[in-house]
């Protein structure tokens, strides 16, 4: 776990594959907050992402090393996560916990002008499984 929270802190944004009501895989992306324990997005009804996760309640989540930094294109750091997705209800206190994490995270204002747009959610995603390379 240790592991994870040194990569995972040098990130902003998650790579997520959803699976499309065609079967075929999507793939996207969002900004993230971790907490140790659950990776949380905020993002909009209206998006891809988004309508997949609320068929399915699954997503996979990759957080992978900058190209430009990697030792070798063949062995870039890496972590694939396999999650359950969980809605988070804006009555809930864990809400306004977590968007406060994203408010310290990035741009607060960004982040408090898109709380007041009806359609964005949070989704906690819980990893079941995953993979990582370290090189």
């Amino acid at each position: 776990m240790q592991k994870l929270n040194e990569l995972l802190s040098g990130y902003q944004s998650v790579v997520l594959g959803t699976q499309s009501s065609n079967g075929y895989p999507f793939s996207s992306y969002a900004p993230f907050y971790y907490d140790g324990e659950e990776v949380y997005i905020f993002i909009s009804n209206i998006a891809t992402h988004a309508k997949n996760i609320q068929a399915t309640n699954k997503a996979s989540t990759l957080f992978i090393e900058d190209e430009s930094k990697c030792e070798n294109i063949f062995a870039r750091k890496r972590i694939s996560l396999q999650c359950d997705a969980t809605l988070i209800s804006r009555d809930r206190d864990i809400f306004h916990t977590i968007m406060g994490h994203f408010q310290h995270k990035f741009d607060t204002n960004m982040v408090i002008m898109l709380m007041g747009m009806q359609d964005f959610n949070l989704y906690a995603l819980k990893p079941i499984y995953g993979e990582a390379t370290f090189g």
